[in-house]
């Protein structure tokens, strides 16, 4: 079955960075264009970022872009996100998730504060 776990995310002062880590199982990675996904407390579910399957096409939410950097490892079946001069208005649990499937990983909280 499809698993995601993602990993990396820890507590961060404003302006750091972090590298957030998925690794996904359960299907042919190299098929299917990923995502990363952030819920913050009492707020909806966003996109952050989406990437092709085959690295073609990086799409990034206006709040994070020229800030985080999403690639893949298709021969290691993992995606990151490298989030450079990182906000309080960042604080979430990050997710990663496939296209074309519902189900979601645990995710990994990230907070930025002083």
């Amino acid at each position: 079955q499809v698993q995601l776990v993602e990993s990396g995310g820890g507590l961060v002062q404003p302006g750091g960075s972090l590298r957030l880590s998925c690794a996904a199982s359960g299907f042919v990675f190299s098929n299917y264009a990923m995502s990363w996904y952030r819920q913050a407390p009492g707020k909806e579910r966003e996109r952050v970022s989406t990437i092709g399957n085959e690295f073609d096409l990086t799409t990034y939410a206006d709040f994070v872009k020229g800030r985080f950097t999403m690639t893949r490892d298709n021969a290691r079946n993992m995606v990151y996100l490298q989030m450079n001069s990182l906000k309080p208005e960042d604080t979430a649990v990050y997710y990663c998730k496939r296209t074309n499937y519902d189900g979601w990983g645990q995710g990994t909280q990230v907070t930025v504060s002083s």
